[in-house]
């Protein structure tokens, strides 16, 4: 996987194989030739080579007339706050999410302050891969200006949307992960500030990463016992660029970042109902919370900006994905693993709880993910297939093909990669055995 993955959103690649400073910079005119006139955030994830990209993309914007406000190692989340509340044009942040250290990639933000929507994304990787329309040198180049404080504007935000005094008045102990990404920039003054006392694992963003960066079961092993050893109520873990959260309770069990979504959704509807909105290969946790709130819920197709749209179109309260990123308007059209933390804070505070006992409500499903190699031309065919074969379920094609089994309660996605000839299988129903039993059937009849 050293070759350049490109996306709507932005792209990915090995540091001195696929991606090289040259390669972002041209990206980043690319980016820089669709938006209107104005400055451009620059942050990284705290990754070794961030700097050197950092500095390759202010030249090339610069170079073009572009004024730059050099971030630095700041959340994923932060990015787009600052976006809005400098009021720039548009912003880049230089991060490979949770892949291995020797990944970077770039994420680009409209001026709205959100992951830029699959039409504007296509329309930059038409730019940068046909190399055209792209600006020219200007007379009087850009300027680079250096954010001191990039951390104010996002936790007044959060600061408004939760009981402070609530929370603080418990004191909680809690645990902070932040496994050498930028999660520490704000976790640490955020967790204070509402109280806690806070013991953080990884706090400088140097990307040293302590353990494998994707905050999964297995990659937190060395974690999980800390927890109680240390009397917290919480353990939460960061991707590098924190806009992901994962969960361990008090007993040191790793809780999983499907249900940092459902736990977030339970507490806001509680306060504030109103339609919600996940990704459809979300866990239905988050939609049986809606059903019993009364509230609408809504799926939208894989990908963040998807599910932004989806909030835009239905005003909806809260939104998110899977993968542990929680949207709360509120603070912005961004995977926020920042409200993520408040919001549970909240819950434990205002329910007097421990967080098993919260996680041990939330309803309980299993999903077992496969994939399976099939030609991309060979690909409808195999959907229309499936759907003939499960004629039981209600097929839904907002992406790939979804189908719904309501009487049982099980799902079952089938989308094809956008990087590789394989179609990638979801099912989630009442056991891991019936999951992994009806994922294995659609394998089969795929053939």
């Amino acid at each position: 996987m050293d070759e350049l993955i490109i996306s709507v959103s932005g792209l990915r690649g090995v540091v001195g194989q696929s991606l090289t400073p040259e390669i972002a910079a041209r990206y980043a005119a690319a980016f820089a030739s669709t938006l209107e006139p104005g400055a451009i955030v620059i942050t990284r994830d705290g990754r070794s080579h961030g700097p050197e990209l950092a500095e390759a993309i202010a030249a090339a914007l610069t170079a073009v007339g572009r004024p730059v406000l050099d971030a630095g190692p700041a959340a994923t989340p932060t990015t787009g706050i600052l976006v809005r509340s400098e009021q720039c044009a548009g912003g880049i942040q230089i991060s490979a999410s949770h892949n291995p250290p020797e990944y970077n990639g770039i994420k680009l933000f409209s001026e709205e302050g959100r992951v830029i929507p699959a039409e504007a994304g296509e329309e930059v990787r038409r730019r940068f891969l046909d190399k055209v329309d792209l600006p020219k040198p200007a007379a009087e180049p850009g300027k680079v200006e250096r954010l001191h404080n990039t951390v104010s504007a996002h936790l007044v935000a959060i600061e408004d949307a939760v009981d402070i005094a609530l929370i603080h008045s418990k004191k909680f102990r809690v645990l902070l992960d932040a496994n050498h990404g930028t999660g520490a920039v704000l976790g640490r003054p955020l967790l204070e500030v509402l109280g806690c006392e806070v013991t953080v694992l990884g706090e400088t963003p140097d990307g040293q990463f302590a353990h494998t960066p994707e905050p999964t079961a297995e990659n937190l092993a060395s974690v999980l016992p800390k927890v109680p050893e240390l009397g917290a109520a919480v353990g939460f873990c960061q991707d590098p660029d924190a806009d992901r959260l994962a969960l361990i309770d008090e007993q040191g069990r790793y809780v999983g970042e499907e249900y940092t979504l459902a736990l977030c959704a339970e507490h806001v509807l509680t306060q504030d109902p109103g339609p919600v909105v996940t990704n459809c290969s979300t866990s239905r946790m988050t939609q049986d919370i809606a059903e019993k709130h009364a509230v609408p819920f809504h799926r939208s197709a894989v990908g963040e900006a998807n599910v932004v749209n989806k909030m835009h179109q239905t005003e909806a309260v809260l939104g998110g994905e899977g993968n542990g990123g929680v949207i709360d308007p509120r603070i912005g059209p961004v995977r926020d693993s920042f409200i993520g933390m408040a919001l549970v804070l909240e819950a434990l505070a205002a329910r007097d709880e421990p967080l098993s006992k919260l996680i041990d409500e939330l309803p309980r499903y299993a999903i077992h993910k496969a994939k399976v190699t099939v030609a991309r031309e060979q690909i409808p065919a195999a959907l229309s297939a499936l759907e003939k074969h499960f004629t039981d379920a209600a097929p839904d094609h907002t992406d790939g093909l979804r189908l719904d089994w309501e009487d049982q309660r099980k799902w079952l996605l089938v989308r094809a990669s956008n990087t590789e000839p394989i179609v990638r299988i979801f099912c989630e129903a009442a056991t891991a055995k019936e999951a992994q039993a009806v994922a294995e059937e659609a394998a089969r009849v795929m053939g």
